[in-house]
């Protein structure tokens, strides 16, 4: 048997060492959610001694979990779809059309990735309230704005790979833009959809702040980060309550992700092709 090379055992060990840490807080959030409160606090590491479902039951109760799911489920498809149907056209003139104005209407949307959102919270609520976009629509509405200088960036990179004939040919069988971008451009871009869908659903689901801005006024129009949140107060975290509600959440997302994976890499890399 061929020895294995001191670089290589080096390189096993960080590898191993990496995926122990990335993987931990699985452990924790899995073992600690069938643990008793008491268990939990005791030793959050450990195993648990006595396996007990009950916290998944009062958990989704409780916090009323398919109520929230549902509301996640509707700001997340909301969100993405706007941000894919608008983003992808936008990218797609901003790409073709290679003038001053389209210049500087993409360094625009460049420049609004680093705006802090710190800066436009309070104005961002007030305008929302005066618009009644203060329930999960509206904020599926308000996640277009602020996911589509991403979306348009990542799409519009990715065009830049995409043969330019394919419009000519287009053009030259009588498609409007329409049955242009539709029928023929969009179906090109599946790798990149897939992956700002993924990217982006990431962000949207597990967002925090922006859902506590809107929705706080009503607990019937949380999302499932809200609804964690509400078993943490001034004198006592619920963890045993909380935690099987954390792990119903990653469930969707995760499966997800590991469905999609080859074409997030796929689609970054092709991106960077061509400038």
């Amino acid at each position: 048997m061929k020895p294995i090379h001191p670089s290589r055992l080096l390189f096993y060990f960080f590898t191993l060492l990496l995926a122990i840490v990335v993987l931990s807080p699985f452990y924790f959030v899995l073992t600690n959610s069938v643990k008793s409160y008491s268990e939990i606090i005791l030793d959050a590491a450990a195993l648990p001694k006595e396996v007990t479902l009950s916290n998944y039951q009062v958990g989704i109760e409780k916090v009323n979990f398919w109520q929230i799911f549902y509301n996640s489920i509707l700001v997340t498809v909301l969100g993405i779809g706007g941000m894919v149907l608008f983003g992808s056209m936008a990218a797609w003139k901003l790409a073709r059309v290679k003038s001053k104005v389209s210049m500087f209407m993409y360094s625009t949307y460049i420049l609004a990735m680093i705006i802090p959102f710190q800066s436009i919270m309070i104005p961002l609520v007030v305008v929302s309230s005066k618009l009644q976009m203060l329930h999960p629509v509206g904020l599926g509405v308000i996640y277009w704005g602020f996911g589509m200088p991403l979306t348009i960036f990542l799409y519009r990179g990715y065009f830049n790979y995409v043969p330019r004939e394919l419009d000519e040919s287009g053009m030259l069988d009588g498609c409007n833009d329409f049955t242009l971008f539709w029928q023929i451009l969009f179906p090109q871009l599946r790798t990149m959809t897939t992956t700002i869908v993924i990217l982006q659903s990431l962000w949207v689901w597990n967002d925090f702040l922006l859902p506590l801005l809107i929705l706080q006024h009503d607990r019937d129009y949380f999302t499932i980060p809200l609804g964690i949140n509400s078993f943490f107060g001034v004198y006592k975290a619920q963890w045993d309550m909380a935690l099987p509600i954390l792990v119903l959440g990653m469930i969707p997302l995760i499966a997800a992700f590991l469905i999609a994976q080859k074409h997030i890499v796929r689609s970054i890399a092709a991106s960077g092709l061509k400038g």
